[in-house]
């Protein structure tokens, strides 16, 4: 796992090409504000060999974050990102790593026949129960995460995952109700903490698409204070003094400013309520956030609104649109796909310029 001598140590090699925030804090030291991710891409040999040169070099071009989950590609970038760790000169303790359970993810290849292997693989074997089961792929009972989270740790080839997210817990609410998914859900917690306690995980989170971005009246919000103290209760039953709910990931660029622009959490500061949007909570919370669709999957590689632009360090659109994603203010670390190696120096050396200030930002919104 990641440490803080390891990654400090990548930093003081790496950290003098780069501008003065590119390693922000993340424990137990350090990790780089642009981080890799892995979603995109067809679940090929071709793509497999794609991603692991462009692995290999973000690793050597001062990129230390690596963000997957067991159903990105059906398992195949998990696999891919375990073989790279295997050969790279980069240290594991200089690296973090980060998956995510909660989709049924298909193993090797998309199977003909979806609902066929779903029922074969994990309702007849009984690794999940049909009642926790939302739209015929999504599964977040303690006893299935337990499983992924085991098939993870066999893919990566490590002992421990820096950051284990629940994926998407949001997609239960498409289905059951709020109470049984925070019951859910802090039965979960409760597994992610004895798994912390046993050194599988360092720590875990909530890696969501629209839970935090939506208004309080949406079908799929979700409230970061009362996640926070269904992490408090889970931690308390098991034990544990504090808990190790630490990361949010969540979709942030200009054209998903949610994060930053919507005030849709009540939480109170000193004894006084207020309205604060996710990325405010997060930062009174001390929580860490990675942003995912830095680029909108692509969308933004054209690049952004000009106005923006004009404000944002960057010799690429492609760069300041990663610069924007992590200019706002709480955030530790930009996510973006590099299923190609052709595309890692140009992103990576988005992290030369610094990003926005807090007050530039703010005016981007005014």
């Amino acid at each position: 796992m990641g440490t803080a001598s390891g990654t400090w140590g990548y930093r003081d090699r790496f950290g003098g090409s780069y501008g003065r925030t590119y390693f922000r804090r993340y424990p137990p030291g350090v990790c780089s504000s642009i981080g890799i991710g892995t979603y995109l891409g067809a679940p090929t040999e071709v793509q497999d060999a794609r991603y692991a040169e462009a692995l290999s070099s973000g690793l050597e071009h001062g990129i230390n974050v690596i963000d997957t989950a067991i159903n990105y590609r059906c398992q195949r970038s998990e696999r891919v990102i375990g073989a790279v760790l295997k050969e790279t000169s980069i240290d594991r303790a200089s690296i973090v790593l980060t998956t995510k359970g909660g989709f049924l993810p298909f193993d090797g290849s998309r199977p003909e026949n979806p609902s066929a292997y779903i029922q074969d693989r994990f309702i007849d074997t009984g690794r999940v129960d049909p009642a926790t089961l939302v739209r015929g792929s999504h599964c977040i009972a303690p006893t299935y995460i337990s499983d992924q989270l085991d098939q993870s740790l066999s893919n990566l080839g490590v002992e421990t995952i820096d950051c284990y997210y629940v994926h998407n817990p949001e997609t239960q609410l498409l289905e059951r109700d709020r109470e049984t998914v925070s019951q859910t859900l802090q039965s979960t917690f409760e597994l992610l903490e004895r798994r912390r306690k046993a050194g599988d995980i360092r720590q875990y989170g909530v890696a969501t698409w629209d839970g935090f971005r939506v208004p309080t009246d949406h079908e799929q919000y979700l409230s970061l204070p009362k996640l926070l103290t269904i992490a408090q209760e889970a931690a308390d039953r098991v034990g544990v003094d504090e808990h190790g709910l630490t990361t949010l990931q969540l979709p942030f660029n200009i054209h998903m400013s949610d994060a930053f622009s919507r005030k849709n959490h009540t939480y109170t500061i000193d004894g006084e309520t207020r309205q604060l949007s996710t990325l405010e909570v997060a930062h009174e919370a001390g929580l860490f956030v990675f942003t995912s669709a830095s680029l909108g999957q692509g969308e933004l590689a054209s690049g952004i609104p000009a106005d923006v632009g004009a404000q944002v360090s960057g010799d690429t659109a492609v760069q300041r649109a990663i610069n924007f994603a992590r200019s706002a203010p709480g955030v530790t670390c930009s996510l973006v796909g590099m299923g190609t190696p052709d595309h890692v120096p140009e992103n990576a050396a988005a992290g030369t310029f610094d990003p926005l200030g807090a007050s530039a930002f703010d005016a981007v919104f005014e």
